[in-house]
């Protein structure tokens, strides 16, 4: 399979990468599960096809998706492609979160894990999951920066941090991009609490140089998908009952837009993330290589084919937060200060 797949810079200092770029989450039971040969095809084919950006996390599946992530690249060359890795959130033997830990020998020590599981001697961009309330932000990038001079990194990234955060990390060290979820449904990003009381995530970016790795494009299959209640969606306020027939409802108002140009909401949803910018580039889960084709098949948007898509659906519209409670309160991207 072959395709022609956009080139963007992950930020002012981050790596090029190809958008959209493939995440890996959904290989390891996330929403269902999958068959390890399968996992390994679809990884072949967003890499044949050209694609470069992979990302991960440590405790995806307790260390399993780094692990066949590195068995799918084990004969591919380490230049072929860009793996963002994100660390810090702890699970228990059950898979129950267990709190997040950022301090620098914790991460020091995990990253090394990561490099064994996933068969290379550095990663491209290395992130802490969420931020860890105990440990300030400088002494966690700062860490990551040692690593970066020592060769084990190359670039510096975040994951769900509001404005004042990244602004103290980027005082530290060159962050390359924001991992944080953007879609139709969730586009929290663009605009400031409306009391004022926080700026803006997306305009803060933009201003020191930051780009956004965007994940849930398709708010977790709510958008394109079947919508069903499976895997991590069972605890996922978006997918309550009320909550997901009034969100399906929503996406349902994309429909006619789709038909007319010929393509699937869902190509539809994730054109519209990659037209909010050069700077952001999306992240797409993909659990079959029929899904690989469908993802990577260029769609492009109009200003004016986006603006009546994001009218069809406010902003706010949404029901349901984006994770229970418990992980809601681990959100220092959506605390008001």
């Amino acid at each position: 399979m072959t395709t022609s797949l956009q080139l963007r810079r992950l930020g002012r200092t981050g790596p090029r990468v190809t958008s959209p770029g493939l995440g890996g989450m959904g290989l390891s039971g996330a929403y269902g599960t999958v068959d390890d040969d399968e996992g390994i095809r679809v990884i072949h084919a967003y890499v044949d096809a050209g694609g470069t950006l992979i990302d991960t996390g440590d405790f995806y599946g307790a260390g399993h998706n780094e692990a066949l992530i590195g068995r799918a690249l084990r004969e591919r060359s380490r230049d072929d492609v860009v793996l963002s890795v994100k660390f810090g959130a702890m699970r228990g033997p059950d898979g129950t979160p267990q709190g997040i830990d950022a301090r620098p020998a914790a991460l020091k020590n995990f990253l090394g894990y990561s490099l064994q599981r996933l068969g290379v001697d550095h990663v491209d961009v290395y992130r802490p999951a969420r931020l860890d309330p105990a440990v300030p932000i400088e002494d966690t990038v700062g860490a990551i920066a040692e690593l970066v001079e020592q060769g084990y990194v190359r670039h510096v990234g975040l994951s769900e941090v509001g404005a004042p955060t990244i602004r103290r990390a980027a005082a530290v060290t060159s962050i390359s991009d924001l991992q944080i979820e953007y879609s139709l449904l969730q586009r929290g990003i663009e605009t400031a609490p409306e009391d004022g009381s926080a700026e803006a995530i997306l305009p803060t970016c933009r201003e020191l140089g930051i780009g956004i790795m965007a994940y849930g494009v398709l708010a977790r299959g709510l958008i394109g998908g079947s919508g069903s209640r499976q895997g991590g969606r069972l605890v996922t306020p978006t997918f309550a009952d009320g909550n997901r027939e009034h969100n399906q409802a929503l996406v349902a108002r994309l429909a006619d837009t789709a038909g007319r140009k010929g393509v699937t909401i869902a190509q539809l949803a994730l054109a519209w993330v990659s037209a909010a910018g050069d700077d952001v580039v999306p992240v797409l889960g993909a659990r079959r290589v029929e899904q690989v084709a469908t993802m990577l098949e260029p769609v492009t948007l109009s200003p004016e084919e986006a603006a009546e898509l994001a009218d069809l659906i406010p902003r706010g519209a949404v029901a349901g937060d984006r994770y229970p409670a418990a992980a809601m309160a681990d959100l220092d991207s959506e605390r008001r200060r």
